[in-house]
């Protein structure tokens, strides 16, 4: 890794852009934590906490998302659009999982990412950036 700072600031030094793996510090990642689980009337309330320590500003983020029952049986499968994520903030996002009870969770696997995009467009280096974690008893994985 201290190759890979110094590469980036050798190229900086001579006025060349490094490439956005050289410029990602390893430490930088986009926390996504499932934080809360709540029952509604006909569904489950996902409250997910983000993390943005990229400083990159998030236009689009669209991920691809299974969801297990506790037998290990998928469920569902859908496309959480977590909106615009702005580095360096902490943001709540909430999701209603229709017709599936709390305790019927068993787990979500982020599968991928669908679309991700920041203010210079499409991004392909959005998985490697992801970094998660649960604080129910429901894990999170990817």
């Amino acid at each position: 890794m201290r190759l890979a700072i110094l590469l980036g600031v050798a190229l900086m030094a001579v006025g060349i852009a490094p490439p956005q793996s050289v410029a990602q510090d390893a430490g930088d990642r986009l926390g996504i934590e499932l934080n809360k689980l709540e029952p509604q009337a006909s569904a489950c309330r996902t409250y997910f906490v983000l993390q943005n320590d990229t400083g990159i500003g998030f236009t689009e983020l669209v991920l691809d998302i299974y969801i297990f029952n506790r037998d290990g049986i998928i469920e569902r499968r859908l496309a959480m659009d977590t909106r615009a994520v702005s580095p360096g903030k902490t943001q709540v996002r909430l999701f209603d999982v229709r017709d599936l009870a709390c305790d019927a969770i068993g787990r979500f696997l982020i599968n991928g990412v669908l679309s991700c995009e920041d203010t210079d467009g499409e991004r392909s280096d959005c998985a490697e950036l992801l970094s998660v974690s649960s604080r129910t008893g429901v894990e999170l994985a990817d």
